[in-house]
């Protein structure tokens, strides 16, 4: 209906222009919005007084030639002026009324347009090291990524999800020392686990397979392993530090030590199992969690073929780098960054930046239109750096949105849950859904702003009850099936036809209320998927819910008189595609008996 009324307006600037009343330069999209108060109509202009210095004319008096110049339309009940200019639509019932045929014409496209005209996003979301399952932090990341990738493709952008999987560097070293030092346990060698290490159970597990794999034959004593190493920080159970050391410098020599004791086979084959088991448990955990990707890509074969050299190569001839002490800095503060950073250490190693400049740039040179990057809020200090880097190779930043997400923090039994990969103490995501089900989690995690603190209330989460905003709508979707039961178990039937025509008859407050929030379905979804704001769709759907809820409870569907009758089951089957769509978009299910 916004986008009838818009182009009404449009019209209207079109045939002043041929008047002469305003130049063809004056263009402008035309503002609309619908009213806080509908005895003001449902949607008011401000496009007068916008174009009111261009056609030098009074705001008011271009008002009355805008409307004077507006076509007919039936969905139009009358136009008035309001203040210095405004111009305010009272619709027709008859406009409400088109939404409810026209959802029930498209079904599960209704709500889609074409506002992206097929432009190329890439969406890249979670893409947490493949160093320990995911936890409840990274759930929300994900949630929110496959709900922003569904809305963008709900408005007609050609969406591509990606998850970029940081299978080189420091910490996957750091996973395969931690899989062979526990290999060594399951062996009999005793030793103190390095402060440093990843001390979950899955590295026990990972360590089993190992085991399982080649008995004693990755096996070294521990003074083989350990002998001469720098000195680890030890703390008691309080935290307090016991021995003074340096836990960076220990974990490393362990790095280099396994390297030499099992030789670079051996150590590329504990390296790829722990790689490969916990990428396969995050790729089987999103999958079931509803979240699919078109790609996995890898940031090791990003390396091994040299696009980090490369990038590398392109920031020097842009005359962006500098050395340093050994290393080679790239001067990131001169694009708004707070200090430079290094991409190449002294050891001649390129860092993980180097590697997120390549990715990027490669990004870019894959033809995407825009590309969208969800991040934790913790990396808010990384945007300027990677924007600067592709703005000294001469890309536009512009291109890359980068959407930060704070994580949840999880409360069980009035308790907050710890989530720390390295520890092994954390929730995980897996955890999640079997205690509240894919549904809430899905639906609990995009219900605020994502830069916005998170509390997950896993009681609520579980609750079968008005306060829970997932049971709400899910149970509005469901009461409509069980109307449909009741008409078959009635014996009646439903003439679809005869409902639209008597569409008139709906009259109740009640009515008008749930065509007027059916109406605002597909500006809900054009405005979450250009914003990247989930949290919009969630609330309306809830809103839908009530509307439904209170209508049902006050107004019998299945009534005597035929036409009456035929014309609320099209209202409520339209109100359960609308939301049986919106909960798609977010990844939820729609029940039908609940």
């Amino acid at each position: 209906m916004k986008t009838h009324l818009q182009n009404l307006v449009a019209q209207a600037l079109q045939q002043l222009q041929r008047d002469g009343l305003l130049s063809d330069a004056a263009t402008v999209a035309v503002p609309l919005e619908r009213t806080r108060d509908r005895a003001h109509g449902d949607f008011a202009s401000s496009v007068a007084l916008t174009l009111a210095k261009i056609a030098r004319r009074k705001p008011r008096e271009l008002a009355e030639r805008i409307v004077a110049s507006l076509p007919p339309s039936d969905h139009v009940a009358r136009v008035e002026i309001a203040g210095p200019g405004f111009i305010n639509f009272f619709l027709a019932p008859a406009a409400y009324h088109a939404v409810v045929a026209e959802a029930l014409d498209r079904g599960a496209t209704f709500g889609r347009s074409t506002l992206g005209h097929g432009q190329r996003i890439q969406v890249e979301f979670v893409s947490a090291n493949p160093t320990g399952p995911l936890h409840v932090g990274h759930g929300r990341g994900a949630a929110f990524g496959a709900t922003v990738a569904n809305l963008l493709d709900a408005v007609g952008y050609q969406v591509h999800r990606e998850y970029y999987v940081n299978d080189a560097g420091r910490q996957m070293n750091i996973l395969a020392v931690s899989v062979w030092l526990r290999y060594l346990e399951r062996c009999g060698e005793q030793f103190r686990f390095p402060s440093n290490g990843y001390r979950g159970d899955y590295v026990r597990d990972i360590a089993a397979q190992l085991y399982t794999q080649h008995g004693d034959g990755y096996r070294v004593t521990a003074d083989q392993a350990f002998a001469n190493l720098p000195q680890d920080e030890i703390r008691d159970e309080s935290g307090q530090t016991v021995t003074t050391g340096d836990k960076e410098a220990h974990i490393d020599a362990l790095i280099e030590r396994a390297r030499d004791l099992l030789g670079p086979d051996r150590y590329r084959q504990v390296f790829a199992l722990g790689l490969d088991t916990i990428l396969a448990d995050i790729r089987d955990d999103l999958q079931e969690f509803g979240v699919v990707y078109q790609q996995w890509y890898s940031e090791l074969e990003l390396t091994e073929r040299g696009a980090v050299e490369q990038t590398i190569d392109r920031l020097r001839a842009a005359g962006c780098l500098y050395e340093q002490e050994g290393a080679l800095w790239f001067r990131s503060s001169a694009f708004g960054d707070e200090k430079d950073r290094v991409v190449r250490r002294e050891n001649g190693q390129t860092t993980y930046f180097a590697s997120d400049i390549a990715y990027h740039l490669e990004k870019f040179q894959r033809g995407f239109d825009r590309v969208i990057d969800v991040w934790g809020a913790d990396h808010h200090g990384y945007i300027p750096r990677v924007r600067g880097a592709l703005q000294a190779m001469g890309e536009d930043p512009d291109r890359l949105a980068v959407l930060l997400v704070q994580f949840a923090i999880l409360y069980r039994n009035g308790e907050r849950a710890q989530m720390s990969t390295r520890s092994g103490e954390f929730v995980t995501l897996r955890e999640l859904r079997q205690e509240v089900g894919n549904d809430a989690a899905r639906f609990f995690y995009v219900m605020r702003k994502s830069e916005q603190h998170l509390d997950f209330d896993l009681d609520l989460a579980k609750s079968q009850s008005k306060d829970n905003p997932v049971y709400y709508i899910q149970y509005a979707h469901a009461r409509v099936c069980s109307v449909m039961r009741q008409l078959h178990d009635k014996g009646l039937s439903r003439d679809e036809e005869r409902g639209r025509t008597h569409l008139a008859l709906l009259t109740e407050p009640h009515e008008d209320a749930l065509l007027v929030a059916l109406s605002r379905y597909p500006e809900v979804v054009e405005t979450a998927a250009i914003n990247h704001e989930p949290h919009l769709l969630a609330h309306y759907l809830r809103e839908l819910a009530n509307a439904f809820h209170t209508y049902y409870n006050e107004h019998r569907v299945l009534v005597a008189d035929d036409a009456l009758r035929d014309a609320r089951l099209n209202l409520s089957l339209a109100t359960r595609q609308v939301i049986r769509n919106g909960l798609a978009l977010l990844g939820v299910s729609a029940p039908e008996v609940m």
